[in-house]
């Protein structure tokens, strides 16, 4: 199966072809080799990040002006696809990549673009968004995390959760409530620079999941953090406190136009870990016998293997058309709320099935289709619950 990005023209295809081949070392060389070690110590090093930067392969769809590739999300698409086909969940190149440089780039000022960018390209550091929280997740309005202006600062008090890269991040984009009595539009986003030594910042402890246990996710506490008003999300220079304070509650509008790409991000995974699964059962199938024959010749094997396979076919061409709606501007969030939810609901259905024609070799931690069962079952929870892309899709109907 190949994606869209492998399906352009002259120039482009060549490009995206190389930035493959580099990114297929890179987690061959780089990451893999490590897996146990990352898994062990619940986080990846922090130098996979540096050596990705050095290589080119963060920030490919920002712009060179900031440190980034100056390609568009096709570059990030293609490396996000050999993550998955590498079997490495270590890495949260998708919060890092694909999430935390878009708001920047959408909503910083040209000052903060300057500042922040190019540390994030380069892998000096981490990136992270905090937006759920112990009583919240998927619904965003109820997220009650409190920014208090202060002079020339805000005061962030609260706690957030399951945050992905959260014990290595040094710059995190935070969800917070500047006006509580607002709902929705109270919501604002802030950035902040912060390490083991800042103020107000607390990481906890990093989260021991079922799956995917070298991605860090951890637990953050705000006691007090302070954050400069300018670095206010789409606030505009913060010249004035009253010029600042009518850019306020911009969060949650940001929120849902960022949205679809990350929903995206997870479907281009969904797409590449289907095409993985079939692909590694097709080969484990006619290795192995079983009543004389090979378990590719028998004919249950053939017509699991068949359905599978048309449906990583319907998802990469779902996938696909997607992709090249978001690439056109035109991916809306109805669109990218069906495909989040359909492709990683048949991602985890394909992975099931294909485990269960490895017998109890699929349940061996050691078989790379036991890992995807458990690293892929959280795709239909993050970026939204699949139930709540259900809610959003029936809202158009």
């Amino acid at each position: 199966m190949t994606a869209l990005a492998d399906r352009t023209s002259g120039d482009l295809a060549t490009e995206l072809a190389d930035v493959r081949q580099l990114a297929r070392g890179f987690f061959e060389k780089e990451v893999a080799p490590h897996r146990e070690e990352f898994a062990a110590a619940g986080r990846p090093s922090r130098e996979v990040y540096r050596t990705a930067g050095s290589l080119g392969l963060l920030g490919m769809s920002v712009p060179e002006q900031y440190g980034g590739g100056g390609g568009d999300f096709r570059h990030e698409a293609v490396l996000f696809e050999e993550q998955v086909r590498s079997g490495d969940s270590a890495m949260q190149l998708g919060v890092h990549s694909g999430i935390v440089p878009h708001y920047i780039l959408a909503y910083a000022s040209e000052e903060k673009k300057q500042q922040w960018l190019p540390k994030l390209c380069s892998g000096e550091w981490i990136g992270a968004i905090a937006m759920t929280e112990p009583g919240t997740g998927s619904d965003l309005q109820g997220i009650t995390t409190r920014a208090v202006r202060d002079g020339d600062d805000y005061v962030v008090t609260g706690g957030k959760t399951f945050i992905s890269n959260g014990a290595h991040c040094d710059l995190i984009i935070i969800a917070a409530k500047t006006d509580p009595s607002a709902g929705a539009r109270g919501l604002s986003l802030l950035v902040a620079e912060v390490s083991d030594d800042t103020d107000g910042f607390h990481r906890g402890r990093v989260l021991h999941k079922i799956g995917q246990k070298g991605q860090d996710t951890a637990e953050l506490t705000f006691d007090g953090l302070r954050i400069p008003a300018t670095n206010l999300l789409g606030g505009g220079s913060g010249a004035g406190r009253n010029d600042q304070e009518s850019q306020e509650g911009r969060g949650f509008a940001q929120l849902m136009q960022q949205l679809p790409q990350e929903r995206l991000i997870c479907g281009i995974a969904a797409a590449a870990m289907i095409d993985a699964a079939v692909a590694q059962t097709v080969e484990y199938t006619k290795s192995r016998s079983a009543f004389g024959k090979t378990l590719f010749d028998l004919q249950n094997t053939k017509f699991e293997l068949a359905e599978c396979a048309t449906i990583g076919r319907v998802v990469r061409t779902f996938v696909d058309d997607a992709m090249a709606q978001h690439i056109s501007g035109t991916l809306d969030v109805t669109t990218a709320a069906m495909v989040k939810y359909w492709t990683t609901d048949r991602q985890f259905e394909v992975v099931d099935r294909c485990l269960q024609l490895f017998g109890g070799y699929g349940y061996m931690e050691e078989y790379p289709i036991a890992r995807m069962f458990v690293d892929g079952r959280i795709a239909r929870i993050y970026a939204g619950a699949n139930e709540v892309m259900k809610d959003l899709i029936s809202r158009s109907l």
